[in-house]
């Protein structure tokens, strides 16, 4: 590890530590920050009132128990028009199920009121319900003839036939028109079909080329970790045009206004998604995002209000429910064997980073790790065999890097002679000597940052893919009872100012033992290649240290198996470290070498050549300032 790489990675420390610092509240600030969340939380509650209160409106019965059939239709009449036959009617609820998901339909408003996934539990060990009763809201508002808006959420639909997969909703309007909702669960699929027919509605509505649709959806808490996983639960939404993904802010409320076609809008809770997907586009929306508070049993509240295009009174719209996991297989699946243009991409769904990170994960991690997982069961020797094959991946590189700073640790002795030779006020003088003695050894300064760097993608990808893995979820290895939550071993409930708020409220272990074994490396890896110039600093020494404590305070909250991927990464990294340093490495013969290419002519490079010509022209000016200081004081 040579001067410039220290240097870089302290200086990172410090304004990591100097970022935290500078943005931890101050006691006035905390203060005014309660007072601010006591204000909301009042404002919530009488929210809350005031929307029971309208709720309990809208429950209102519309007829009396003593009313007469020709009295209900009378008041139907007067309040829906053409529409009053829907008004009337008992709600009735359709299951339909398959092996992997049980879908939940009511003819009030002909609308999915609750999802089960099978496979999958909640953190308290329960069927994982995605969304129940009350939990979502979606509705088509209908613009009639006689300047009603109406909404198909307010409408009791009848069920005109169904099988064990399909069910039709049918709306009447007068004169036998209707409107149907039409959907279709297929086998082993988290897919519905959704379908919306209009039957001679041309005189009933009116002309207009698209319809507002509403959806509101509670995000309720699914994993232990409420935190981390309120952090990967947002709104997406695909650009048709534009082929590429958007989505909302995870970590504050936000409404956005879209203008652009979409193809699809998510709603994403970590783990899982519901999500719209429209066969042709939808035309615009309005997206909005909002935070609930911490001691809610929802995460998030998501509203969507969507132009979807409208061909006329006797038209169809075909759209798609996903209620499903985000699994990358999973999702890929549904654009195999469609052409490029009707691909939906719902892969996006699944934070995998960016660019170059985002396409390691796709083409080596995920295979790799899906390849390991089809013959083994165990998660963490997945994770285990799936660390060694990347570093051996990697080797080269960490070799490489090692060799260039080997090659500096022997040249110590030259640089210290130099640095004896050429006083320290003359520093241009001094860097123009060593790179000299670098030029001739044939020895590359930045040979050790390089490889380094190149490795960066590797480790930030898999950042990124193991706490968005849903395979390691409910995973257990070890200790640890869920590889993509943290591995407490120590919990506390009272909130301790600045820890609560950074740390958490608890100590994972895999993560303590991944800062440990980081020390270690770092002690181990200093003194394994040590060029001396940690002696003239022995501040960045110490300063060394303190980048595992501040990982430790990152990575607390993290999924257990990412704390464990690094865990073993630095172990391997230690053992490969000591393997070149004994088998690999012999300093006498590098020094031998070294020194018979110092005997020989050796052309500079042009990066090199650069460097000097730039050196030359520091001392230059330096002369020049030096003589004119000269002259002014005489």
């Amino acid at each position: 590890m040579d001067k410039n790489t220290i240097t870089g990675l302290v200086l990172i420390g410090l304004v990591l530590i100097g970022f935290s610092w500078y943005n931890s509240p101050t006691q006035e600030q905390i203060e005014e920050r309660k007072r601010y969340y006591d204000s909301i939380q009042s404002a919530q509650i009488e929210q809350k009132a005031a929307l029971e209160a309208e709720q309990a409106e809208l429950n209102k019965p519309l007829f009396e128990t003593s009313d007469t059939d020709s009295a209900k239709m009378a008041k139907a009449i007067y309040m829906y028009g053409d529409f009053a036959e829907g008004a009337l009617g008992d709600v009735q609820n359709v299951v339909l199920e398959n092996n992997v998901a049980k879908v939940t339909f009511s003819s009030k408003g002909a609308v999915v009121e609750s999802v089960v996934l099978k496979d999958y539990q909640n953190y308290k060990k329960e069927p994982l319900t995605l969304f129940e009763k009350g939990d979502s809201w979606f509705s088509i508002e209908l613009p009639t003839n006689s300047n009603r808006s109406l909404q198909t959420a307010d409408m009791n639909f009848k069920i005109a036939a169904k099988t064990d997969s399909s069910v039709v909703f049918s709306l009447p309007v007068a004169d036998g028109r209707s409107l149907d909702f039409i959907y279709v669960l297929h086998s082993d699929d988290y897919m519905v079909d959704f379908d919306v027919k209009s039957n001679g509605l041309s005189d009933v509505l009116q002309p207009v080329d698209k319809l507002k649709s509403y959806w509101k959806y509670k995000v309720r808490q699914q994993e232990k970790g409420r935190k981390f996983e309120n952090r990967y639960s947002q709104i997406y939404y695909y650009l048709a045009e534009d082929e590429d993904y958007e989505y909302l802010s995870e970590t504050s409320s936000e409404t956005e206004e879209v203008s652009e076609k979409m193809r699809w809008i998510a709603f994403i809770f970590y783990f899982f998604s519901s999500v719209f997907i429209a066969d042709k586009s939808i035309k615009s929306a309005t997206l909005s995002s909002e935070l609930e508070p911490e001691d809610s049993e929802y995460l998030k509240s998501y509203s969507s209000v969507m132009e979807l295009p409208y061909d006329g009174g006797n038209s169809e719209m075909n759209f798609r429910l996903f209620f499903g996991p985000n699994k990358y297989s999973l999702l890929k699946k549904y654009d195999k064997g469609v052409d490029s243009e009707d691909e939906l991409n719902l892969q996006y769904l699944i934070p995998l980073g960016i660019s170059l990170v985002s396409w390691i994960n796709k083409l080596i991690t995920i295979p790799l790790f899906n390849f390991l997982g089809s013959f083994i069961s165990n998660y963490g020797i997945i994770i285990l065999l799936l660390t060694i094959v990347i570093k051996l991946l990697i080797f080269p590189l960490t070799y490489k890097s090692y060799m260039s700073t080997a090659k500096m640790k022997v040249l110590r002795p030259q640089i210290e002679e130099i640095n004896q030779r050429i006083p320290q006020d003359r520093p241009t003088e001094r860097s123009q000597a060593t790179m000299e003695l670098y030029s001739k050894a044939g020895v590359n300064p930045m040979g050790g940052c390089l490889p380094m760097l190149l490795q960066m993608p590797f480790l930030i990808a898999l950042f990124y893919f193991f706490p968005t893995a849903i395979e390691l979820r409910g995973e257990s290895f070890l200790w640890a009872d869920d590889l993509s939550s943290y591995d407490a071993i120590v919990s506390w409930n009272a909130h301790i100012p600045f820890i609560s708020n950074t740390f958490g409220n608890h100590i994972s272990l895999f993560c303590l033992l991944m800062t440990i074994t980081n020390i270690i490396y770092t002690k181990v890896n200093m003194s394994m290649t040590d060029t001396g110039q940690m002696n003239q600093m022995p501040f960045m020494k110490y300063m060394m240290y303190f980048m595992p404590l501040m990982f430790l305070f990152i990575f607390n909250d993290y999924a257990s198996g990412l704390s464990y991927y690094y865990f073993v990464s630095l172990l391997i990294t230690i053992l490969q470290t000591y393997i070149i340093r004994k088998f690999f490495v012999d300093e006498e013969k590098l020094l031998a070498q070294i020194k018979e290419k110092q005997k020989q002519p050796r052309s500079k490079s042009s990066w090199l050549s650069r460097l000097e010509e730039m050196q030359k022209q520091q001392m230059e000016m330096q002369k020049q300032m030096q003589e004119q200081n000269k002259q002014n004081k005489k």
